[in-house]
């Protein structure tokens, strides 16, 4: 069996702009959500936008207590 790695993808967030987090972990387009929640009857995106142009590390083990940032969860599982 494969093992997933769920290490926080580095993103350049822009001042602004909206972004939809990927909750469920069926996206291709990790971190972001592209959808795939619809089909395997997950919950929706997370919505956020940031106030500053700036360089984040966004979770992709969707067990941060910080949604969308990774806060080490992924080291836990």
């Amino acid at each position: 069996m494969e093992e997933k790695n769920y290490a926080p993808i580095a993103v350049d967030l822009e001042k602004d702009k909206r972004y939809a987090w990927c909750t469920c972990s069926h996206s291709a387009n990790q971190p972001f959500c592209d959808g795939a929640h619809r089909a395997h009857n997950k919950p929706p995106s997370l919505g956020f936008t940031v106030e500053e142009d700036k360089q984040a590390y966004l979770c992709t083990c969707k067990k941060t207590g910080n949604p969308p940032y990774c806060d080490g969860s992924h080291n836990n599982n």
